[in-house]
């Protein structure tokens, strides 16, 4: 008959090598059905030529077989019309089964091929996840590998999509596996990580739990989830006892976050007449060498991971480089990186930078993105630090004329200036250490503690990350802005009062005042003192434009706080501590 034709047709084309492991088991199952049906004319044949054979018996005998050919055929002309293999076929078959309900022999026939057909296809998920390896020729595999992802982008390459891509899902998923298809994914992508660590992992598989075997669609489901919590236990234990995970983190935060200071503190000292110069005249091996010294010469010395601390110079300011960071949620508008004005010189004091050392596999939770967000806020807290340092310089210098009794009105006024610059720069640390990074570290390492995945680990730390450059206010350009303009002015100011101060007191640049300069002070002329006296007005008037400018951009940033608070609730906080500024 025609369906016979058909099927014979079909089972010769699609036992070709390249018809695909799924189409080969089909064949063969629609082979071995052929065989019943040539068996069953060969007895009827007999049966005719004994003249034992009515019209009503040959009925009645091929009717099962007539509509079971049939309904193969609907399913043969589809699959071959449509050139389908791999999920496409087993899809197609089980959809047919589905439509055959009123039918139970030809429903059970077409089950019966699916079952038959999908047996390679559970060969191929079989070591996926218990080994997580594709064993997959033809590509019928519902997962793809993208082989041109390479693990080591991971540290190189800001915008690598390594683990989203190097294994991912394609549209064409077997129906009776969709429920379970993402817990397939992670379950092979967790077993091939710790193969690409050379630890020798396969999970532990009894006859009863291998695919192949197990008969029904909620055994799959069951086999697929116990194999998934394997994994995932093995991997999770692997990074974090192993690999140490924590401590890595722990040590990032010491000294990417300023956690310990006191290497800091030393470098900066060590470091200064480097820093100050441009940054293509920096020597960054010299930086190194300056910060293993430091290293050495503290506590850090004791963190077994201080050796993969390492220096690098940034060509543009923190402005400039997050603009280049799209991905980045602002939370304004932001302009275009080439509509952000540089200043016309930078050193090495706003584009220093720390970096980190991560090996695989723990360059999937500590990415070069992760790392990038992590230097982001380091350069933020590092030029604060610095704006620190040398209004500490300039307040020491007033406590030094006040020892002597040189507190004339340029000094007073220049000394509340200092005061009012420090508790500024003071104050907006104190928020972005205590109540910003203190409390997020708190709360991620609690959620890191009861992760059950690696997935989880990756997600909490992004998190916490994302968390931190939003509320030390990195991504709010328009605030970001502000406070770079008043650490200007502070840093202004700073190196302008030494010279200042020196200038209306007559003294020398010396950091401790001449004791002899100063009593000559009292024996000078009345034209001498009316000379000082003018002199005295100028850098008065010197200092006091600093103390409008400073004072003007403070209270520009109440507004601008007091309006964001609304959307951005931890802006409270900043607008406590930072708006009190000069009020006493």
């Amino acid at each position: 008959c025609e369906s016979y034709l058909l099927i014979t047709q079909f089972v010769e084309s699609r036992s070709q090598f390249k018809s695909g492991l799924v189409n080969h088991a089909f064949a063969s199952a629609l082979r071995t059905l052929l065989l019943d049906y040539q068996a069953m004319v060969a007895q009827l044949e007999h049966q005719f030529r004994l003249r034992k054979l009515s019209v009503q018996g040959l009925w009645f005998y091929c009717q099962p077989m007539i509509g079971s050919m049939q309904a193969l055929s609907i399913v043969i002309r589809k699959a071959s019309s449509n050139n389908f293999i791999g999920s496409a076929v087993l899809n197609l078959l089980q959809s047919q089964a589905k439509a055959m309900a009123g039918d139970h022999v030809v429903r059970s026939l077409l089950e019966k091929m699916s079952q038959c057909a999908s047996q390679a296809y559970l060969g191929i998920l079989e070591r996926w996840v218990y080994e997580g390896v594709i064993d997959d020729p033809y590509g019928e595999f519902f997962i793809a590998e993208n082989k041109s992802l390479q693990k080591e982008s991971l540290t190189r390459d800001y915008d690598t999509k390594y683990w989203q891509k190097r294994y991912s899902l394609k549209d064409d998923i077997p129906s009776f596996l969709a429920n379970a298809a993402e817990t397939i994914l992670t379950t092979g992508k967790y077993l091939n990580v710790m193969r690409e660590c050379g630890h020798s992992i396969q999970v532990p598989v009894s006859e009863n739990s291998k695919l192949t075997t197990v008969g029904s669609n909620h055994r799959y489901l069951e086999c697929i989830k116990a194999a998934y919590d394997f994994a995932s236990g093995e991997l999770l234990n692997l990074i974090k006892e192993k690999y140490d995970l924590m401590g890595k983190l722990r040590s990032i935060k010491h000294y990417l976050l300023l956690d310990q200071g006191d290497f800091l503190v030393h470098f900066m000292d060590i470091s200064r007449e480097e820093l100050m110069k441009k940054p293509d005249e920096i020597s960054v091996e010299k930086l190194q060498s300056l910060l293993d010294l430091a290293l050495r010469s503290t506590a850090a010395v004791a963190d077994p991971c201080h050796e993969d601390l390492t220096c690098c110079v940034e060509r543009t300011t923190l402005m400039k480089r997050l603009s280049t960071l799209k991905d980045l949620q602002t939370s304004q508008t932001v302009t275009s990186s080439s509509d952000i004005e540089e200043p016309i010189s930078i050193t090495g004091l706003e584009t220093f930078s720390l970096s980190f050392k991560v090996r695989w596999p723990l360059s999937l939770v500590i990415s070069r993105k992760a790392l990038t967000k992590y230097q982001l806020i380091f350069r933020f807290l590092f030029h604060c630090k610095n704006v620190n340092r040398q209004l500490c310089a300039a307040w020491q210098l007033h406590q030094g004329l006040r020892r002597v009794d040189m507190q004339g009105i340029a000094i007073s006024v220049s000394s509340l200036l200092c005061r009012d610059m420090l508790k500024f720069i003071n104050s907006l640390l104190h928020y972005l250490t205590f109540e910003v990074l203190e409390p997020n570290w708190h709360v991620m390492h609690s959620r890191l503690q009861t992760a059950k995945s690696i997935d989880e680990v990756i997600q909490h730390h992004d998190f916490f990350l994302e968390k931190c450059l939003r509320e030390c206010l990195l991504l709010s350009p328009v605030l970001l802005k502000k406070l770079e303009k008043m650490k200007s002015i502070c840093l202004q100011y700073a190196a302008a009062a030494q010279w200042l101060i020196s200038y209306s007191s007559d003294t020398t640049n010396s950091d401790s005042p001449n004791l002899e300069k100063y009593k000559q002070l009292k024996l000078r002329t009345p034209s001498q003192k009316l000379k000082v006296t003018s002199e005295n007005a100028q850098v008065i008037e010197s200092i006091l434009k600093f103390e409008r400018e400073f004072s003007g951009e403070l209270e520009s940033l109440g507004p601008i706080l007091s309006s964001s608070s609304r959307a951005e609730p931890y802006l409270t906080h900043l607008a406590q501590w930072l708006l009190g500024v000069g009020r006493d």
